[in-house]
């Protein structure tokens, strides 16, 4: 609901068309129904990809925002450069199949890292691979336990996602060769991404 409450108060340019999950009776889904929001359960279904790329496919939404989903979403051609993610740790470490929630913040402990953080980056065909919009870091406290390093990693992360979403909407992020380029406030790129969230 991060993403909501930025939207609500005026300081990102976005609307929600559709919340789309992976599995049916998540809470998240019904807080965010609570909130107003258009939310879609899978029911019955033999493929979740199928089903989920179905409803993405009828709406061709401009950005497509991934929050907890932790399958690896096909990406078809119409999506490319269109597929955003966020990461809690400092990709390219700490990423990949099976590293998620308590996991990356324990392989981030035991590697003893003194610095972690959060990462948006773009969706490709590989898991937490895509080219990189934004990091925020935190610092690794001798005390910290994988619950407390989480707790702050995540207050990162609703910094840092809405930020890189209205840097996508404002034509700022630019894919080009190499890492991604971000054009100064103010400025857009002529070949930015070009994508409204919505």
């Amino acid at each position: 609901m991060n993403l909501q409450d930025h939207i609500e108060a005026g300081e990102l340019p976005a609307i929600i068309e559709s919340v789309i999950l992976s599995r049916s009776g998540l809470p998240a889904g019904e807080r965010c129904a609570a909130r107003g929001l258009r939310v879609c359960e899978p029911a019955g279904t033999d493929s979740v990809d199928d089903w989920v790329l179905a409803i993405l496919q009828e709406g061709r939404p401009d950005l497509i925002c991934l929050c907890g989903y932790l399958r690896l979403l096909p990406i078809l051609p119409w999506m490319i450069h269109r597929v955003v993610n966020i990461h809690p740790a400092l990709l390219p470490n700490f990423g990949g199949k099976g590293m998620h929630g308590r996991a990356v913040h324990e392989a981030v402990l035991a590697s003893g890292r003194r610095e972690s953080g959060c990462t948006v980056h773009l969706v490709d065909a590989r898991y937490d691979h895509g080219a990189t919009i934004l990091q925020r870091t935190c610092e690794v406290l001798p005390t910290d336990d994988a619950d407390t390093l989480a707790a702050r990693v995540f207050e990162e992360e609703c910094a840092a996602y809405p930020a890189a979403i209205r840097l996508i909407a404002e034509g700022r992020v630019r894919i080009g060769d190499g890492p991604v380029e971000i054009a100064q406030s103010g400025h857009r790129w002529p070949d930015a991404l070009g994508h409204s969230p919505a």
